[in-house]
């Protein structure tokens, strides 16, 4: 009987996202000349700063954004075909961003193999793209990353920005990824993001969506 309990199936259960702390939102706001980031398991964006809604504005008006109700970076690369214009050098560019992207949701199915939100997303993402089929087969796993980035943005242009991913921990269950790109100072990619910086100021007071 003991054995036949510890071997049998567990339902699948849509997790309970630790709320962001009130700490991890200040440290953002204080990055005023970098686009910070918060990402849960199944790459949604649960916390920002003011400048990513400006920089990765392709990413929260996507088509993907609005179906779901929140920013996810695993959908907007593989399901939304502007990603091709987004990503600058979109063959480089976007299979390095492909390969980390499925490493990531790997590691998570690895925490977390019940969960039914990353179940969901991982099914609906193979039913819909090659691409992430092929990546997911790899069976490559990732817990962090960091490297450069050649965007294209509608108001300013190509950006050539470095990204980091320094650790975050929240809870014993709760994994969020930070993730911070900056500019070379002096650079014409500061200068541009110097100016979605100021737009950024103009607009209105936002919130991310709270993790479900």
């Amino acid at each position: 009987m003991a054995r036949a309990a510890r071997t049998a199936r567990r339902v699948p259960s849509r997790r309970k996202d630790v709320q962001v702390p009130p700490r991890v939102r200040w440290l953002l706001d204080s990055m005023t000349m970098s686009a910070a980031f918060v990402r849960n398991g199944c790459q949604d964006i649960v916390a920002d700063n003011a400048l990513p809604r400006t920089l990765h504005a392709p990413v929260f008006d996507s088509p993907t954004t609005a179906q779901h109700g929140r920013a996810d970076i695993a959908r907007y690369l593989f399901l939304d075909p502007g990603s091709q214009r987004f990503f600058v050098d979109w063959d480089a560019a976007a299979v390095a961003t492909a390969v980390a992207t499925a490493a990531l949701l790997r590691a998570e199915a690895g925490r977390e193999p019940h969960d039914r939100a990353l179940r969901d997303l991982v099914g609906e993402l193979s039913t819909l793209s090659t691409e992430f089929r092929s990546q997911w087969a790899a069976h490559d796993v990732r817990i962090r990353h960091d490297g450069s980035k050649r965007l294209w943005h509608p108001q300013v242009g190509d950006l050539d920005l470095t990204y980091q991913s320094p650790e975050l921990p929240v809870s014993n269950r709760t994994v969020y990824d930070p993730t911070v790109y900056t500019a070379e100072p002096g650079s014409t990619s500061e200068e541009r993001l110097r100016l979605l910086a100021s737009l950024a100021a103009t607009q209105p007071a936002h919130s991310t969506n709270q993790p479900r």
